[in-house]
């Protein structure tokens, strides 16, 4: 037997590692019992890419704290000690005049404080960095929804296999069960080896589409487990079906003839906080035309020509000074050039906005449109499931008697088998729609508790 381990997250399967080892004929896993929020609920508390999204919030977080840091003073003190081994002379004329003394020692400390007074700049990059901050926040919950929307449609696929699998088993049961009865009587000499033969193909012809069945239950729990983020050691189990979810349909169909619109949708909104920083970045560089005033203050304190080593001996003077600082910016071609392509990225901003927007509108209607036709096909294909029971009793009751044949019971197995199939398969495809119409309308799953 071999033990299959799958890497801790992966957004999606698309292979299956297989190690080989030695294992107990009866292996023992631990089972876990979902439902939808249980299942959505594990795949939330840990995934890598929902938290990598909060790290970068956190990180646009910090980003803004740091720009309105820049509005306040910059401290700081520093200190020189000089010796002078040759101090500099120069002459006028006859006379040589020496600047300070030879083999001396200067010291001085300072203390420098700086303040922006008006940064149009500054006050730029801060709305910058809170809409940066926005957009992060919006991506987190574009990462939040398209989880949601792939594990609650793994759970639905999960679903679709196995009551597609049950079908599929009754069916072979009842083909099974068949073949005896018709195997028996015709070991009595009551029917023909045809009614033998044709109940014996049907049963053996239902038989792979059992262990498809099996096979895709298997492929689909390993899909549901990868998107939770759980290893296969730990087998999972769902006692919920299709069947149980006809009410949801007929209930959401008042529902599905109007909706928010695009109003919450996650890529628009992004689309939306891409422009805004476009217009706040154009905003920023008209900053480059603006004069800004800076104001500093610096006290100093020295003693020079010391021929001692011992500051504490030196005779110190101390100085200070307030200076305002004034930048006016005249000319940079590389800000005009700047500007322009500024301008240039929102028009194309706006044109994919546009695009975008009737794309996800048609895609809104599409999932309607998908919602109100199962819904219909619910409706019917149940009804034909009732017919199709039916039929396979008159078939049952019609071949005991001697007045039906082994070619109607197998057509009216068949035709069940067809049926309920497509009921579930209806079902599906209408939880399916749903769950993409949610996330292109933007709908946010709340954790129930």
């Amino acid at each position: 037997m071999q033990k299959i381990f799958v890497g801790k997250r992966l957004a999606l399967v698309t292979a299956i590692l297989l190690v080989g080892g030695h294992v107990q004929a009866q292996e023992v896993k631990d089972t876990l019992t979902l439902n939808l929020d249980r299942a959505l609920e594990i795949a939330l508390s840990d995934n890598p890419t929902i938290k990598v999204a909060e790290e970068e919030i956190a990180l646009k977080k910090v980003s803004h704290k740091e720009t309105w840091q820049n509005l306040l003073p910059e401290a700081s003190i520093s200190g020189t000690m000089n010796y002078t081994i040759t101090a500099p002379q120069f002459s006028i004329g006859d006379e040589t005049i020496k600047m300070g003394k030879d083999k001396s020692n200067t010291a001085s400390g300072a203390l420098n404080v700086s303040l922006p007074i008006f940064a149009p700049a500054v006050y730029r990059a801060m709305s910058m960095t809170k809409t940066d901050l926005e957009l992060a926040v919006e991506k987190s919950r574009a990462s939040k929804q398209d989880l949601v929307n792939q594990v609650t449609k793994a759970y639905y696929q999960l679903m679709l296999t196995q009551d597609s699998y049950g079908v599929l088993q009754k069916s072979y049961n009842l083909a099974e069960e068949n073949f005896n009865i018709v195997n028996a009587k015709y070991q009595q000499g009551v029917v023909s080896e045809f009614d033998k033969i044709s109940a014996e193909v049907q049963m053996r012809s239902i038989k792979p589409n059992v262990i498809s069945a099996a096979n895709a239950v298997t492929l689909s729990k390993l899909q549901l487990r990868v998107l939770m983020g759980i290893t296969v050691d730990v087998d999972i189990k769902i006692d919920d079906s299709l069947a149980s979810y006809e009410t949801v349909v007929f209930a959401n169909q008042l529902e599905n003839s109007g909706h928010e619109g695009l109003i919450n949708n996650t890529t628009m909104k992004q689309l939306e906080l891409s422009m805004k920083t476009l217009q706040q970045n154009i905003k920023s560089l008209r900053t480059n035309f603006i004069p800004t005033l800076a104001m500093s203050y610096s006290y100093q304190y020295q003693s020079m020509n010391n021929d001692s080593w011992n500051i504490f001996n030196y005779n110190w003077a101390g100085s200070s000074s307030l200076v305002f600082s004034l930048s006016v910016p005249l000319y940079k071609a590389s800000n005009f050039t700047k500007l322009k392509s500024n301008r240039i990225q929102m028009r194309q901003l706006d044109q994919n906005r546009i695009d975008t927007e009737r794309k996800l509108n048609m895609q809104i209607t599409s999932y309607q449109d998908n919602m109100a036709a199962s819904s219909e096909q619910v409706s019917s294909n149940k009804e034909n499931v009732r017919q199709a029971e039916k039929a396979v009793q008159i078939a049952g009751k019609r071949y005991e008697v001697g007045k039906g044949t082994v070619l109607e019971l197998n057509t009216s197995q068949v035709q069940l088998t067809e049926a309920e199939l497509t009921y579930n398969q209806s079902i599906y495809d209408y939880l399916v729609a749903k769950a993409d119409l949610d996330q292109v309308l933007g709908r946010d799953y709340v954790i129930k508790k």
